[in-house]
């Protein structure tokens, strides 16, 4: 039973550490708790669930808000903010972050062209941006149980919408497992093992049996 030789990590097709970029917008109380589609509690477990993922495989993470800065709007929340401590937040007017001057500076900047980029609502703040940065020629990955709409079918709606433009659907687990990719790279195994106890309920029990057996 033997690995292939790993993969150039930046110019690999799939997900890696040092290809990709995380992209979080307006993760803030009111559309947190208006996103009818999603389930509040699911959802904040699950796009903290990525952002830690992104953080412990030293990713770069941008993050944006509307409407701070002029009061309307609370900051973005506190259980993400806790694990994107020393991340910079692009506040913004513009419902389109894609339309944000130091927004879509910041992620070009990066120099990833994979982005994982979740937001909400799915049928706005995701979908524009998103069908923005494709027509620029980024390669963009939506985790789907990271996002909400403002109803089951304006989600489908906005899914259906990205994904037609050419984004990719996947969920955290996937891209957790992607970056991890293989049980032998021990030195990621507190990253899955961690995030996935915390987040992944039968999933991160799952990993703690494999991941025992694979030290055996």
């Amino acid at each position: 039973m033997s690995s292939a030789d790993r993969r150039d990590p930046v110019t690999d097709h799939l997900l890696t550490p040092e290809n990709s970029a995380l992209v979080l917008v307006d993760y803030q109380p009111p559309q947190v708790y208006t996103s009818i589609s999603a389930n509040p509690g699911e959802l904040v477990n699950n796009v903290v669930a990525l952002a830690r993922t992104a953080v412990a495989f030293d990713m770069p993470v941008i993050l944006s808000t509307a409407q701070v800065e002029n009061g309307v709007n609370p900051d973005t929340i506190p259980q993400l903010r806790e694990v994107l401590p020393g991340v910079t937040s692009y506040d913004r007017t513009v419902i389109n972050a894609w339309e944000d001057t130091e927004f879509v500076e910041a992620v070009r900047a990066t120099g990833r062209k994979k982005l994982i980029f979740g937001a909400l609502w799915t049928e706005v703040c995701l979908a524009f941006p998103v069908v923005d940065a494709l027509r620029e020629g980024f390669e963009i990955y939506v985790p789907v149980d990271c996002v909400g709409g403002t109803s089951a079918e304006a989600h489908r709606s906005g899914l259906d919408r990205v994904v037609q433009a050419g984004a990719v659907p996947v969920s955290w687990i996937s891209v957790l497992c992607e970056l991890k990719r293989d049980w032998n790279r021990e030195e990621s195994n507190e990253i899955l093992l961690g995030v996935a106890l915390q987040h992944g309920g039968a999933f991160g029990n799952e990993v703690a049996i494999k991941l025992n057996r694979t030290s055996l």
